[in-house]
């Protein structure tokens, strides 16, 4: 009989969120992004747009709603050209989808700064349930392109974050407010609007910014060339300084009180440097975070998994969005996300007995249970069943695998497919409990909005064999 741990799932040096759906491509199921990418993220970033009062919105996506309406720049229509929060069961669906998979929220929501503190308030009342997830508010606002900006001033948005920040607070504090503005690019040293978005800069739990290695933000209405003007390139050792330089600046807006520094959006855009070289400048923006050593820099979230442009680790297959094309860029990812500076630390903390009860507080904080696993050699067969209904994230030899609670057994060679094992080994095979539904459930439980509690009762069984059921001659 295999003995059982305890294990402690906590947080990367610097985490990794990943981008899934926007104006630019369709919400990618997580069952789907697991067996390609192998792990699973810390956050998975969802974009929404709420602008319930406008007489042209509906349940559908702005370009479907006017799809006859002339224009010439992606954000060209009444309101931005996201998904409609609220609308046919969304977001609320792949918010569980993502949750079910071991991940946290991370949702991005343009809306309109003139709503009242009720319409916030049920807004603040839908994310409870959702655990320890991130709201970013009205992003990249010191820009032009987005309604928030053409339709307010930036004092009225800033304003209009801190009524939002301090509603979700009172109404779900388990929810971390990201204020996505400008950088410090000011010749005095200060950020960009600074004087506007002061407060907002202090009343937000995380500041971010958005960052382009290469951009081609013409998309789709004209083709990047050499001598356009739709397009814009960067360096890389200029945009990690220029983070740097606004979190220092930051925190002296903040009375000299740090706060968790990220990029809600980073990539280089195919479109422009070509998909052969597109995946190199973003290697090297993430290697500069680790060998710099930039404990300040938090969470990196790559825009985005599938894109109809040439922003994804795949391309969307133009005669059927369910369908995605691998990108180069996609090998290079991948050595970030097995990089150990960007992965998730995992402790061994004792012995356990049965019943073992299981925490899920969030991608970077769990208590799980641990199983070794003695290996003659890479098995044929490997097989893990577990009977209990549960909702489990597992992982062995560095492969992360879901398991529903309707399924019993789950194949683990995917494991040993790109690792094999050179000889005999012990593994440890690791269990964390996800939301079986996707949400935490009231209780009455203090800690309900923060923790999610299982039991596993009974040890898995292992089917492992190292020679052929048969062979064919």
């Amino acid at each position: 009989m295999n003995d059982i741990y305890r294990i402690h799932l906590g947080a990367a040096k610097c985490a990794l969120d990943l981008g899934d759906g926007s104006e630019r491509g369709e919400y990618v199921n997580q069952d789907y992004i697991l067996n390609v990418l192998g792990r699973p993220h810390r956050s998975v970033g969802l974009m929404y747009t709420y602008y319930p009062n406008d007489p042209e919105w509906s349940n559908k996506k702005i370009s479907v709603t006017c799809k006859d309406m002339e224009i010439h720049f992606q954000w060209d229509y009444p309101y931005d050209d996201y998904f409609p929060y609220g609308a046919n069961g969304q977001p609320f669906e792949q918010m569980k989808d993502v949750r079910r998979h071991g991940q946290d929220v991370f949702l991005t929501l343009t809306i309109d700064c003139s709503l009242p503190d009720e319409s916030l308030r049920k807004i603040a009342r839908d994310l409870k349930p959702y655990g320890r997830m991130r709201l970013r508010i009205n992003h990249e606002c010191v820009g032009t392109w987005f309604t928030h900006n053409r339709r307010f001033s930036f004092e009225e948005i800033g304003a209009f974050f801190v009524r939002f920040a301090n509603i979700i607070k009172e109404e779900a504090p388990n929810v971390k407010t990201v204020f996505c503005a400008g950088f410090a690019r000011n010749e005095d040293g200060s950020v960009e609007q600074e004087a506007a978005f002061a407060d907002a800069y202090r009343a937000a739990d995380e500041w971010s910014g958005d960052a382009y290695l290469a951009l081609h933000y013409g998309w789709p209405f004209d083709v990047a060339e050499k001598g356009g003007d739709s397009h814009t390139t960067g360096c890389v050792k200029d945009n990690f300084e220029l983070f740097k330089k606004t979190f220092e600046r930051l925190t002296q807006v903040n009375g000299g009180v740090p706060k968790p520094m990220i990029t809600a959006e980073l990539n280089t855009d195919g479109d422009v440097t070509g998909a052969a070289e597109q995946g190199e400048s973003v290697l090297r923006f993430y290697e500069m975070i680790r060998d710099e050593k930039a404990d300040w820099f938090k969470s990196v979230s790559f825009y985005q998994f599938r894109d109809r442009g040439r922003l994804g680790l795949e391309i969307e297959d133009p005669n059927n969005k369910d369908v995605g094309i691998p990108q180069p860029i996609m090998r290079e990812y991948k050595k970030v996300l097995n990089d150990p500076y960007f992965m998730p630390e995992t402790e061994l903390r004792g012995g356990a007995e049965l019943p073992v009860r299981l925490r899920w507080g969030g991608a970077e904080d769990a208590d799980g249970a641990a199983i070794k696993l003695p290996f003659e050699r890479t098995p044929i067969f490997c097989e893990v069943t577990i009977n209990e209904p549960l909702s489990l994230m597992l992982e062995l030899n560095g492969k992360w695998f879901y398991k529903s609670p309707s399924t019993k057994t789950v194949d683990l060679m995917p494991a040993f497919y790109e690792k094999p094992l050179n000889g005999a080994a012990e593994l440890t095979l690791k269990l964390f409990a996800t939301p079986a539904d996707g949400v935490n459930v009231d209780n009455g439980a203090a800690d309900w909005t923060e923790n999610y509690y299982a039991e596993l009762t009974e040890l898995p069984s292992f089917r492992i064999r190292y020679e052929p059921v048969g062979t064919v001659r």
